[in-house]
């Protein structure tokens, strides 16, 4: 973890900011819940445990700025709720999600399926793609093994 916020820190620095202490906390209960898609106030309650002295505002702030940075990316599965999820290393595009329409969970895939897709686009209407978001809502696989089977 420690490198990561060290190279988070470089990443902040090159576009002249600071990693203080309260973005730092924030960074770190980021990497920490990483698989958990939090919400802001999520965060907030998160870092509050850590450094009880933050507020919400300057968690809003941070994950405000983050997000602008391409540190993390900000995003809203139709619940009316923004989430923020740590951009991959390295990668180009945001990675794509799986939201369960039942139990709410979300899984990710971080393969990029749409870059045939985006040459397509590009092409047919001459259109220069920065990123890209796909989320698919279903069923998923535990709440489809938890159904019992229909007799018909």
């Amino acid at each position: 973890m420690e490198k990561r916020i060290e190279r988070i820190k470089k990443q902040l620095h090159s576009q002249s900011y600071k990693l203080t202490p309260q973005r730092e906390a924030t960074v770190r209960v980021l990497l920490e819940h990483e698989e958990d898609h939090l919400s802001a106030e999520d965060v907030y309650l998160l870092v509050k445990e850590k450094s009880p002295e933050i507020g919400l505002a300057t968690v809003y702030r941070t994950l405000e700025l983050l997000s602008e940075l391409k540190v993390v990316d900000k995003i809203n599965f139709g619940d009316g709720v923004s989430r923020y999820d740590l951009r991959q290393e390295g990668a180009t595009h945001f990675h794509h999600h799986l939201v369960c329409i039942e139990c709410g969970s979300v899984d990710e895939i971080q393969e990029d399926l749409l870059g045939d897709v985006e040459k397509v686009v590009e092409k047919s209407w001459n259109f220069k793609i920065k990123d890209h978001r796909l989320t698919f809502h279903g069923i998923c696989s535990r709440c489809q093994e938890n159904k019992p089977t229909e007799t018909s």
